[in-house]
């Protein structure tokens, strides 16, 4: 078996992050989302993937290089715009050959790994095995509907009105017979060749196409939100290790990890909370679910519920809270302006201003 890794798109939702970085990148618990999935793939015995890029190519290369660290020997395939999932499929050919693959979208986090959904495919071999997660807002992904012995009947790309809550998860399990279904099916409203439609036209001609409801952790990072919260449940498995250098008047509390080359001077730290290497902590609170990236500054400022990537800087800021924040940033005090208040009040009017 093998593997399709998808690493292209603009990550619109992600902006203004994604201007200037791949969304496929952004660190939670201060390792690049990508890397979780390509940590899975290699984990469930596969050793030949292939990452599908697009404008961010040079950037994911960089990160990835030639697999070696994770296990992998990667190919990289270039897509010259996000023309949809089948699109992949059909550039992957000439790589994927006619073997069983696994499709993993770089940007989706799934809990737990695909080891059990892997060996469950690689025993059956079904034509395509889908992973489906319930959700509350079906109409932002690929929706399947079940018949009441759980058997896949239909499929609905980000439908108006969904027929139900079974979202599909950005990993796809299938056999040679999808590499037809792609080559059958027309673009989209969307301008794109939708992997539901493919699927769609496998289970039109009887092919054996399954489903797996997958009941954990699973998101879709295509948001600030979305990232956040996977950073928070990351760290919630955080272990206490401190290689960095804390002086005594700090407080290290709770699962927080102190890399090594970091320096902590006066400053409380509560976990879950992860400090990259080459940060200087000085006279701050970093709060829970918070990471901070490497080489960074956090001077005389208070920060929890936040990600903060690499060689950046906080000043006298106080108080920050469910932030993103780009490379090499600096976030500092401006001058304090004299609050100014011009009231009409009514009769028995009642006002209270705090500043």
């Amino acid at each position: 078996m093998k593997a399709l890794v998808l690493s292209g798109g603009a990550g619109t939702r992600l902006r203004p992050i994604t201007h200037t970085s791949a969304k496929q990148l952004v660190p939670v618990a201060n390792k690049p989302i990508l890397f979780y999935g390509l940590e899975a793939i290699a984990d469930a015995g596969i050793t030949e993937a292939a990452i599908v890029v697009g404008d961010t190519e040079q950037e994911i290369r960089d990160a990835v290089g030639d697999g070696s660290a994770f296990g992998l020997d990667v190919t990289y395939l270039r897509q010259e715009a996000p023309l949809g999932l089948s699109h992949a499929v059909l550039i992957a050919r000439d790589f994927l050959g006619d073997d069983d693959f696994v499709m993993f979208l770089g940007d989706n986090f799934l809990f737990g790994g695909i080891n059990d959904s892997v060996d469950a495919f690689r025993k059956e071999r079904p034509d395509a095995q889908l992973l489906l997660t319930r959700v509350p807002d079906p109409t932002a992904f690929g929706v399947a509907e079940l018949d009441d012995a759980g058997r896949l009947i239909g499929l609905e790309e980000k439908p108006r009105e969904p027929r139900s809550d079974l979202a599909l998860v950005g990993v796809y399990l299938f056999g040679p017979a999808i590499h037809e279904a792609v080559r059958a099916i027309t673009p989209s409203a969307r301008g794109e060749l939708e992997i539901t439609d493919a699927v769609r036209w496998l289970l039109e001609r009887d092919h054996d196409v399954r489903t797996t409801i997958v009941t954990g952790y699973w998101k879709d990072t295509g948001t600030a939100a979305d990232i956040l919260d996977v950073n928070r449940r990351l760290l919630e498995l955080l272990e206490y290790r401190v290689d960095g250098d804390v002086d005594d008047l700090s407080e290290i509390v709770g699962r927080v990890r102190v890399d090594a080359g970091a320096v902590i001077r006066g400053s409380r730290i509560v976990g879950p909370a992860v400090i990259g290497p080459g940060t200087v902590v000085e006279n701050s609170y970093v709060g829970p679910s918070t990471s901070i990236g490497e080489n960074c500054v956090i001077r005389n400022s208070e920060i929890e519920f936040s990600i903060v990537l690499r060689e950046s800087t906080f000043d006298g800021v106080c108080r920050v809270e469910g932030s993103l924040v780009g490379r090499n940033v600096r976030v500092s005090l401006g001058p304090r302006v004299p609050a100014v208040h011009r009231l009409v009040i009514g009769d028995h009017g009642r006002v209270q201003i705090s500043s």
